[in-house]
């Protein structure tokens, strides 16, 4: 399963829609005004499923993800000098990517690859591709492709 996620280009908040390989929107994921990044993720008739909260007063950046109320588990950033590395708390997951940032790989604990992401240049717009192998793990994700999103654009503000 193949999804585009691209950012508005004029939006006040954090706003994406996430497309199929057909250009369908699948996801619509809002920002909201709140302390820290708070990202609502809404399914293609418009209700809320999910959503990653940037939990604060943490040393380093540390995000929740929730399917509804339920919370699933958290993303958070590693201390490293090079290339940035992230701890998942959620499926014995784990991601890898490389010094520029824009090529992830999702692992479970077995190293078999769950999703690729990768960052398509020359657009307007923050653009990833997300290559996922099983369709049921496409809103766990999308999730930590946001959670890892907001904390660059929070390092980068």
């Amino acid at each position: 399963m193949r999804l585009l996620f691209k950012q508005k280009l004029f939006s006040w908040f954090d706003s994406y829609d996430i497309y199929n390989e057909t250009g369908n929107t699948v996801y619509t994921v809002r920002g909201q005004l709140s302390w820290g990044h708070c990202l609502k993720i809404f399914d293609a008739s418009g209700h809320e499923i999910g959503m990653v909260k940037e939990r604060l007063l943490t040393l380093l950046p540390k995000f929740e993800m929730y399917l509804g109320a339920q919370y699933l588990g958290c993303v958070s950033k590693e201390f490293t000098f090079l290339k940035p590395k992230y701890n998942i708390d959620c499926n014995g997951w784990q991601v890898e990517g490389n010094f520029l940032e824009w090529d992830y790989r999702i692992l479970d604990s077995s190293e078999q690859c769950i999703a690729n992401i990768s960052k398509e240049l020359l657009n307007w717009t923050d653009t990833y591709v997300l290559d996922i192998h099983n369709p049921q793990d496409a809103l766990c994700v999308l999730m930590f492709v946001l959670a890892i999103d907001a904390e660059k654009c929070s390092r980068n503000n």
